[in-house]
């Protein structure tokens, strides 16, 4: 009897979508090591590699728009309407495409975080199929394009209206939305299964990083994360901080006196971030709850507009160490104050993420029916 084959779908809209995903399918290969897994994503190969430990095969692809971003923290809601219905003009050949696709693959089962063009495929082919994530991109495109719940009933609904169903139908239509905690609330989803908080914590290494830096230890380590979306901040401006370190990425290409780019210490992210004293970043799952599951203090830079802002940062306040600084505040250096702050706040006690195994034992009962 062949192996079960599993096609997963990763939104290449930021890292976040990797950080959940990834774990759940260790986990699931400890579980099923013969599981015939091939993962769908426009994220480069290396990053996915870096995060999912079980082998598997790799189709570039576009699952999902999110949103068109012209930075990580801010998004073009016009441009993104016009992407949207370039991407819906001939939508029901889209998904017929995606259909043919996906019995090609011979996939027994089709898993997205969350593209909802995989899932109406596999709802076409006849393929099981089930979304994972903390955000959907009905309720996001809904915010920043007008589309309500009520108007798409509407005898004539407008073109984002006939978008946004077409989108909700897709997600309330598989046999499950697992939303990962902390998640928003998707009141629109019929079929929503909240799971645990998902992540796969580093290892706490800063004693090596010590003796590799030269670092005293009253020196303190920042690292700095946008969460895959980018956005360079202007660090050779920033004034300097005594006794603080930041961990840039190369592709930055920092100018500063106190930074360290982090690729050249031969160490993972999570391990990294389970290493430093603060990380600094943009509200994002991956980011706040690797943070609190590491037991690392997190500066975040506000962003209101972002609708899934609210309950990561109402999660990150409950279970770990956080503080916001302004938009002007980052680009300028301007946190010295807020990081002081948090180096003297005494840590929270690290949680344990049980929502991989959860959702990772859900998957295998399915794959085996």
């Amino acid at each position: 009897m062949p192996h079960p084959h599993l096609v997963v779908s990763i939104s290449g809209h930021g890292f976040g979508h990797v950080a959940q995903t990834a774990p759940i399918l260790n986990a699931l290969h400890s579980l099923m090591p013969q599981l015939h897994l091939t993962v769908r994503s426009a994220v480069p190969l290396a990053h996915l590699r870096s995060r999912i430990h079980a082998p598997f095969a790799h189709l570039q692809s576009v699952g999902d728009i999110g949103m068109v971003m012209s930075s990580a923290l801010d998004v073009l809601a016009a441009d993104s309407r016009v992407v949207y219905q370039n991407f819906h003009a001939n939508w029901d050949e889209r998904v017929s495409n995606e259909a043919d696709l996906l019995r090609e693959l011979q996939a027994d089962f089709v898993f997205s975080n969350v593209g909802y063009l995989p899932l109406a495929g596999a709802q076409q082919a006849g393929i099981a199929n089930a979304a994972l994530c903390s955000l959907n991109w009905f309720d996001i495109y809904s915010y920043y394009c007008g589309a309500s719940q009520a108007a798409m009933n509407d005898a004539k609904p407008t073109v984002d209206e006939k978008i946004a169903a077409q989108i909700h139908s897709s997600y309330a239509c598989a046999e499950a939305f697992l939303r990962a905690t902390p998640g928003m609330i998707m009141e629109s989803l019929p079929n929503v299964i909240p799971v645990a908080p998902i992540a796969e914590p580093g290892i706490d290494r800063r004693a090596e990083l010590n003796r590799q830096l030269h670092l005293s230890h009253n020196e303190k380590l920042v690292l700095v994360s946008m969460g895959g979306i980018a956005m360079r901040l202007p660090m050779e401006s920033w004034p300097r901080i005594d006794g603080v370190r930041f961990l840039v990425q190369k592709d930055w290409q920092i100018e500063h006196p106190d930074a360290i780019v982090l690729e050249t210490l031969g160490m993972s992210f999570c391990d990294l971030l389970a290493s430093c004293d603060v990380l600094l970043c943009k509200p994002g799952y991956g980011s706040f709850v690797e943070a609190a599951c590491s037991g690392t203090p997190v500066l975040y830079v506000s962003r209101a507009d972002w609708p899934e802002s609210s309950a990561l940062i109402e999660w990150l306040e409950r279970h770990g160490t956080c503080r916001e600084v302004t938009r002007q505040q980052l680009e300028q250096g301007n946190i010295a104050e807020a990081l002081a702050s948090l180096f003297q706040q005494p840590g929270n006690e690290t949680l344990i993420p049980a929502g991989a195994s959860q959702v990772a034992d859900w998957l295998a009962k399915r794959l085996v029916a």
